[in-house]
Parts: C-alpha cells; sequence; structure tokens
C-alpha cells in the first residue's frame, strides 16, 4: 500500500498540481466570436437539436431551426452521430457557457454568393414553382426564395396553374443587403427566342394589349413592343384607334435587347407609301417582305458607310434614318412604367414576407425556449448584431425581400 507520504512526495517530484492544469487549460483555451465558422463533432442527438464538440469547454448547442436553409422536422434529417462538419457561431456564451451553433447560416451566404456568381454570367437558370401571390411566383434558387413579378411571367396560363412548374429565369435584382432576389421569366424566354431571331426580320404576330404608349404583340410565345412611333410614318393619337386586341399583323424586328429581354417591333418600316398602315393595312402585309428587304439594305448600307442617299429630298432623309423604338424618350417612358408596376409588385409581396418572417420567428423562438427549459440547451434568441440569414428571414431593419423565411426561409 502507497503510503500518503510516498504520494506526496511524487507530487512534489513531478512539481503538477490540479491547479496548475486548470491553469494550462485556460492559457489554451480557444476564443470563439459569433461569425466564426469552426469545425465540430456530433456529441449527442437531441429532440430538437443537438451537442457538438467545437473544442470548448462545453458542449455547443445547434436548435433544429438552424440546422438548414430549408424546413428541418427531425435534427436525424441534416446531423448523424459522431459527424464532423462546419458550424457558424451564432451566439455568444450563455450563464452555462454553452454557444449556440448555425448551419442554415453557413448555407445562407455560400447561397448569395453563388447567385451572385451566376447572375455575373448572366446565367439561365431552372427553377419550381411553389406557389404564387397576387403579385407574383414564389421559387427557390440554391436554397434561397425568389420572386416572379407577375409582370415578368411570359405565359398565357393562370399563375396558380404555375405551381409544380419548371422555369427558365433570369435574375433581375440579387441584393443580399436588402433581402431582393427578383427573376424574370419573360426575359429568359426573349433570350431563348432571340437566338432564332434577326433585326429586319418580318414575323407574324398578335396584339395582346394596348397601351397608349403602343401594342404589345406576341410573337412566337414572347412579347415585342410595336411603339406608337413605329406604327406608321402618320401621326397617330392612341394605338387604340388601329388595333384591337387579338388582330393578327405582320411585324419587323427593329431591335433586340437582349439584357433587358426587350424587343422592339415595327409596321412602319413596312408601309409602301406612308400613311399605308391606316390607309391600306392589307397592302403593307402583302408588301412586308419586300419592304423589309429594302430595309436590311439601307442596314447593310449604313454599316459599310455607303449610304448612297440622295439627301437632297426630304422623303429619302426621312426614310435612310431608321428610328426604333429604344430612343431615349421611348426608352424612359417604357422603363418608367415597367419599373413602377415592378415596385408596386415586390412591395406588395414583401410586406406579405414580412408578415410571415415575424410570425416565424416568433415560433421559433417560443420552440427554442420551450427546449431549453429541460436540458442545458441554450435559447436561441438571434442577437441584434448577427444579421439573419434568410432572404425572407432576414434584413435590417426589417425583412424587404421577396423571399420568406430561411433565407427566403423556411415554410
Amino acid at each position: 500500500m502507497v503510503s500518503q507520504k510516498t504520494t506526496a512526495s511524487r507530487n512534489k517530484d513531478i512539481g503538477f498540481t490540479h491547479e496548475d492544469f486548470a491553469a494550462l487549460l485556460d492559457k489554451y483555451d480557444y476564443h470563439f466570436s459569433p461569425g466564426d465558422i469552426v469545425p465540430g463533432t456530433v456529441f449527442s442527438m437531441e429532440p430538437r437539436g443537438a451537442l457538438i464538440d467545437i473544442g470548448a469547454k462545453t458542449a455547443a448547442f445547434i436548435p433544429i431551426q438552424e440546422m438548414s436553409i430549408n424546413r428541418v422536422d427531425d435534427p436525424s434529417e441534416v446531423l448523424q452521430a459522431e459527424e464532423t462538419r462546419e458550424f457558424f457561431i451564432l451566439t455568444d456564451e450563455n450563464e452555462d457557457g454553452q454557444l449556440t451553433l448555425s448551419i442554415r447560416r453557413i448555407e445562407y451566404l455560400r447561397a448569395w454568393e453563388r447567385v451572385r456568381q451566376l447572375q455575373a454570367e448572366d446565367a439561365t437558370v431552372r427553377s419550381n414553382v411553389f406557389a404564387t401571390n397576387r403579385g407574383g411566383a414564389l421559387v427557390r434558387i440554391e436554397g434561397l426564395r425568389g420572386f416572379i413579378p407577375g409582370s415578368h411571367i411570359s405565359t398565357r396560363q393562370a399563375k396558380e396553374d404555375l405551381v409544380g412548374q419548371d422555369l427558365p429565369l433570369k435574375f433581375l435584382e440579387v441584393d443580399e443587403d436588402r433581402n431582393r432576389l427578383v427573376l424574370s421569366h419573360r426575359r429568359a424566354l426573349v433570350e431563348r427566342k432571340m437566338n432564332g431571331l434577326q433585326v429586319g426580320e418580318v414575323t407574324i404576330g398578335t396584339v395582346r394589349g394596348i397601351k397608349p404608349y403602343g401594342a404589345f404583340i406576341d410573337i412566337g410565345g414572347v412579347s415585342g413592343l410595336l411603339h406608337i412611333s413605329e406604327i406608321s410614318h402618320d401621326h397617330i393619337d392612341t394605338p387604340h384607334s388601329v388595333f384591337a386586341v387579338n388582330d393578327e399583323l405582320k411585324v419587323m424586328i427593329i431591335d433586340l435587347d437582349a439584357e433587358r429581354g426587350r424587343i422592339s417591333l415595327s409596321t412602319k418600316q413596312l408601309e409602301p407609301e406612308p400613311g399605308d398602315m391606316l390607309k391600306n393595312r392589307d397592302l403593307v402585309f402583302e408588301k412586308a417582305e419586300e419592304m423589309a428587304e429594302k430595309y436590311r439594305q439601307k442596314l447593310l448600307q449604313q454599316e459599310r458607310g455607303e449610304t448612297g442617299r440622295d439627301e437632297s429630298t426630304p422623303e429619302a432623309k426621312e426614310e435612310l434614318d431608321i428610328p426604333t423604338a429604344t430612343d431615349e424618350e421611348v426608352t424612359v417612358a417604357v422603363v418608367e412604367e415597367a419599373g413602377e408596376e415592378t415596385s408596386a409588385v415586390v412591395e406588395e409581396a414583401e410586406e406579405e414576407t414580412s408578415a410571415v418572417v415575424e410570425e416565424a420567428e416568433e415560433e421559433t423562438s417560443a420552440v427554442v425556449e420551450e427546449t431549453g427549459e429541460g436540458t442545458s440547451q441554450p435559447e436561441t434568441t438571434q442577437p441584434e448584431a448577427i444579421a439573419e440569414p434568410e432572404v425572407e428571414l432576414e434584413t435590417a431593419p426589417e425583412p424587404e425581400n421577396v423571399a420568406e423565411p430561411v433565407t427566403v426561409g423556411s415554410e
């Protein structure tokens, strides 16, 4: 039997006490701060979360609401025992010395990074419509909830019938700070359609809408603008005096703007004589190909700098000036109207989203508090200093995006 004297003698020889060991632990203890991304190993699975070993004195906790950018009903859908992966430190230590972690924040940050990259590449993406509202349709891109304004949905179907359908989409706005992810179905279709179109080409279209500034013509599933200035050489007070919805007519393409998803059309350039669109529309359509060929030749001559025009006659000068629906005045009018419409739709969607987000956050807080009462798990109330990673669950001061909670988030 080892005597107490012998043990004391050995401790003295070693020169290392329990106090020394505690001091050494403090010296090499890692300092963790909210916002850090650290590796961790799943220590224990809990009904509403999991305990994670990240090298701190106390195992950190990740609530089920922070396990994914998408909805999670059971922790085992995301994590497995002894699994090692990266975690985002969501909050500082609570009174028990326990940190709160998140995977959702990492997914959120990387999703925005990927979406910004796709926008920079002007990529076309496909996504499934999971819901619609009065303003438009909702989709998910890289896990983030995106919004398609009604004015950018190019289909004759009712919006409700789009649920479950995959749509090609282009990015209109990617703004992480304001939680805005806005997309366009129309732009994607126009770009695809443009690949088979050429300036100077004559095509048959149907009048789908008439505005004070012109008529929208459906050409093969996409919409082009026949501006009032491109209907005829003669003055026109309003397009309503010339066209009716569902009228079928021949139009010539005078501009293709892939960046903004716009096709500009003209019947004015097809008139054999000024004013024929008002006096003899059938003659205009009969001579359409012939007049279009003359138009194309003028374009070629201008490109080569060999116009060969006789500027002594005003008629010849006017004929060789090739006006389009992209003049500054025209563009401003169309852009302003489209902008106002889109803005109104987005604001309406944001108000609706804000209400959903607030409700979801209250529910999340309640669930986490309930979980924490029976265990050492911390309350997951988010500190104001940490931005909520959801295209919809987040934005300071209010989630402005067209996205729902959980990155535009959880359902």
